[in-house]
C-alpha cells in the first residue's frame, strides 16, 4: 500500500491542532472555575434562571443576551445540543463563572436551555383576520417587552386533539397598535394549560423615538388593551444579573412543542 509521507504528516498535524484547541479550551474552563475561589461571590453550587435571547455568532457558536442588556458567553459545557439559526427566545438555567470574558459581560456554565416559541409579526388581513387567525379568548398571565421581543405568558383550554396557534398582528393603519390573535380550532377542554410565546418586534421601526405600543388581547374577561413603551434603537444598560423569571409555572401543565404554533 503506497502512502506518501507528506499525507501522513498532514494528517498528524491536523490531529495535533485539534488536540491543541481542546487543550486550550479545557485550560480556559479550569481558569474560569479557579476564579470562583477569589472572593468574587460566584459558586458552582448556585444557579440562576432567566429569560434570554440566544443569538448566533456563526454556524457553531452563539451567546445569550438578557432582558436587562447583559450578555452571557456559554463557556461550559463545550458542546451543547442546541444551535440557534436566528435569534431564539429561551429560558436558561445557568451558573456564573466569571466577568468580562471575550467581550461578554459574563461567562456561564449552561445547565439547561428550554426554547420558547419565537415568531415574527403576521400580516394584517383586516376583515379576514378572524377567519385566518381566530378570535378565541385566552387567560393572560404576564406580558412584557424585553430584548426587542414582546413576551407573553398565557393559559388556554387545551385537550390535545389539535395544534393551536397564536399570532401577533400589526395594524396597517397604525403601526403601533398590535393585536394578539389566538385560534383554538374549536378544541375545548376544562383543563387549562400554559404556554409562552415571544414575538420579534424588529420590524417596528420607531426611528430612535420612544413610542407607546397598544397591545390588544382577547381574554376570558373580554378584550383588553395594554400599553408599553418601546424604542427600536434603545439599548438597555447591562446591570448585575438578577433572577428574571416572571412567574413560577407548573411543568406538568405546560404545552409541549407540538401543541402550539
Amino acid at each position: 500500500m503506497n502512502i506518501k509521507i507528506n499525507d501522513i504528516l498532514i494528517f498528524c498535524m491536523k490531529r495535533l491542532v485539534c488536540y491543541f484547541k481542546t487543550f486550550v479550551l479545557t485550560l480556559l474552563i479550569i481558569g474560569l472555575n479557579s476564579c470562583l475561589s477569589n472572593n468574587d461571590g460566584y459558586s458552582l453550587d448556585e444557579y440562576r434562571m432567566s429569560y434570554a435571547t440566544a443569538r448566533p455568532i456563526n454556524d457553531n457558536s452563539f451567546f445569550f443576551s438578557l432582558d436587562n442588556g447583559a450578555t452571557l458567553w456559554p463557556a461550559s459545557p463545550l458542546y451543547l445540543p442546541f444551535q440557534p439559526q436566528r435569534p431564539q427566545r429561551v429560558q436558561i438555567n445557568y451558573t456564573l463563572l466569571g466577568r468580562r470574558v471575550q467581550g461578554y459581560d459574563y461567562a456561564v456554565k449552561v445547565n439547561r436551555v428550554d426554547t420558547i416559541l419565537t415568531k415574527t409579526l403576521s400580516a394584517d388581513m383586516q376583515e379576514k383576520n378572524d377567519s385566518i387567525y381566530g378570535k378565541d379568548p385566552l387567560k393572560l398571565e404576564d406580558l412584557w417587552i424585553g430584548d426587542g421581543f414582546l413576551n407573553i405568558i398565557f393559559e388556554i383550554e387545551y385537550s390535545g386533539r389539535f395544534k393551536h396557534s397564536v399570532n401577533l398582528l400589526c395594524d396597517t393603519t397604525d403601526g403601533y397598535k398590535l393585536d394578539v390573535r389566538y385560534n383554538a380550532f374549536e378544541d375545548k377542554s376544562d383543563l387549562l394549560r400554559y404556554g409562552i410565546v415571544a414575538f420579534d418586534l424588529s420590524s417596528i421601526d420607531t426611528r430612535g423615538k420612544d413610542v407607546e405600543l397598544i397591545i390588544k388581547v382577547n381574554t376570558f374577561e373580554g378584550v383588553k388593551e395594554y400599553k408599553s413603551r418601546y424604542n427600536s434603537l434603545a439599548q438597555t444598560k447591562a446591570t448585575d444579573i438578577q433572577p428574571e423569571l416572571k412567574l413560577e409555572l407548573q411543568p406538568e401543565l405546560k404545552l409541549d412543542k407540538n401543541s402550539l404554533e
